[in-house]
């Protein structure tokens, strides 16, 4: 049945990947828009259970996963490449680290850049610290690096390098399927396979679509501030499919002539933005706390990692930590199959202390450039910007701007950042759905890239009626955890070939 409804579509795909992804999308989609306030009362129910029974595993397996990393770095496994025995890097450590770089910096730093800084030190997540004083502060920059740190970086690092080792070394095809192969042996390439990478694909399009919709509130935001756009769902939908028209003529494009170009654009002007900030702001304040920050990060890093505020009994980590593990995981078959296609040639401990470190160094930098300048207005200059967060999160980039000098213009160019970053991540995003879902063999087509952009849109833009950002958080806390268990089996799995790999390196004893 399959493989003639492929056929008569002149799918070049797996279809039974292919279809049923595109079916469970579709028909999300069609229900979701005439029924979205039962769909969000649904899920926000779905989303409660499953914090309120599994958030301590999200908590768990990520700081779990981070400490496996670290380890097999270190590890006798440390020395096996990522291709033939004699191989080289295809890239160099410089460019290398270039991309990682423009992986490491998107949307979400766009938006919590401020907000999440501010939102903690008016409201500290920990018991016994005072809203809106030093303590506050420090403890708020503790909890954004947490979040958007080693973990973070872990969520990605971990399917990369699996996906880089299997495809590798293994000659399997860049699926996440392939990475359960020493498991599953020649079933990744039959139904079980198949729901594994259907279960990545779909996560891919929510993760991806969860990020369009936050950037749409806050390019929502700063469009009213700008130019007087007034704010609501009507003026949301119609940035979503502006985003997605352009994202559209982006993925016909290709990769060379359209993301290239507009990662290599952006790059330059979120740079630009973050460094007028740290020069027009309160530069030395925020040099030196840079390096305080990296200390107090490392020096709170381990109790934080587990902690699960049982004792507090709060659901602060639904909102926050949840969250945000949940959201990165469903990112992670994009973002982990674009680190593992530039990472050839490395050695597992070159690309785990690579890719650890390197987007780590810079999110460190961009929180505390952000955050630093956001605090001192609070503590120094008395300009009230926790009120104006509180009260639409989304703003806080703007609010926060308008204090500079040259507001509107570095508001406008942070309004380009916001449009080319969600632009990127939805052509990449269709680029890596229509990969997930094709045999490397057969030749991306661009109409099924078209498709899936704007099935990425349409997701997007039933998310944004189904509730803004609390139905974002539901959502992608409900479809992450499904993926969050396959990351362990990954980890499970790489350590199993890993180990036969290096027998076989090492001959009979």
């Amino acid at each position: 049945m399959f493989e003639r409804l492929g056929n008569k579509l002149g799918l070049n795909a797996i279809p039974q990947i292919f279809v049923t992804a595109a079916a469970i999308a579709i028909v999300f989609v069609a229900f979701a828009i005439p029924f979205h306030e039962p769909f969000a009362y649904a899920f926000g129910l779905v989303g409660d259970f499953t914090f309120q029974y599994f958030g301590w595993f999200y908590v768990a397996s990520v700081s779990g996963l981070l400490i496996f990393l670290i380890w097999i770095a270190f590890s006798k496994y440390g020395g096996i490449r990522l291709g033939a025995d004699d191989e080289t890097p295809q890239y160099s450590t410089e460019t290398w680290f270039a991309m990682l770089f423009a992986a490491g910096i998107g949307t979400i730093l766009m938006f919590w850049g401020v907000a999440e800084p501010l939102s903690h030190f008016a409201n500290p997540p920990m018991a016994g610290i005072e809203p809106q004083t030093v303590d506050a502060a420090k403890h708020a920059m503790n909890v954004a690096l947490y979040h958007f740190g080693l973990h973070t970086w872990t969520i990605f690092t971990l399917p990369a390098l699996a996906i880089a080792y299997f495809s590798y070394r293994k000659n399997l095809p860049m699926r996440i399927s392939s990475v359960f192969y020493p498991v599953l042996g020649d079933r990744i390439f039959g139904p079980i396979g198949w729901t594994i990478d259907i279960i990545a694909l779909l996560g891919t399009l929510f993760g991806v679509a969860v990020s369009v919709g936050l950037g749409t509130l806050q390019l929502n935001s700063g469009l009213n501030v700008v130019f007087g756009v007034p704010i609501g769902v009507v003026s949301q939908i119609v940035i979503v499919a502006v985003i997605t028209i352009i994202a559209t003529i982006s993925v016909a494009l290709g990769l060379d002539r359209g993301i290239k170009r507009l990662s290599e654009i952006n790059i330059v002007l979120a740079l630009i933005v973050m460094l007028f900030v740290w020069l027009a702001g309160p530069t030395l304040f925020i040099t030196s706390g840079i390096v305080q920050n990296f200390g107090n990060y490392m020096q709170n890093l381990p109790w934080m990692a587990f902690w699960t505020e049982a004792y507090q009994g709060t659901s602060w980590q639904q909102s926050w930590t949840v969250f945000y593990w949940a959201w990165t995981i469903s990112w992670a078959p994009y973002v982990g199959i674009f680190i593992a296609r530039i990472s050839r040639g490395r050695t597992i401990k070159q690309f785990v202390l690579g890719a650890l470190l390197a987007p780590m160094a810079f999110t460190l930098v961009w929180f505390s450039v952000f955050g630093l300048a956001a605090i001192d207005q609070e503590l120094n200059q008395g300009i009230d910007l926790v009120t104006q967060v509180e009260n639409n999160v989304a703003i806080a980039l703007f609010d926060f701007l308008a204090t500079f000098p040259l507001p509107t213009l570095m508001s406008g160019i942070s309004l380009i950042v916001i449009v080319v970053f969600l632009t990127t991540s939805a052509d990449s995003a269709a680029l890596v759905v229509d990969q997930l879902s094709r045999n490397d063999i057969q030749p991306s087509l661009v109409r099924q890239r078209i498709f899936w952009t704007f099935l990425l849109g349409a997701i997007a833009g039933t998310l944004m009626l189904g509730g803004g950002l609390d139905a974002l958080q539901n959502v992608i806390t409900t479809l992450g955890f499904p993926f969050c268990v396959l990351l362990v089996f990954m980890a499970y799995s790489l350590r199993r070939s890993l180990h036969q790999d290096l027998q076989e390196l090492s001959g009979p004893q």
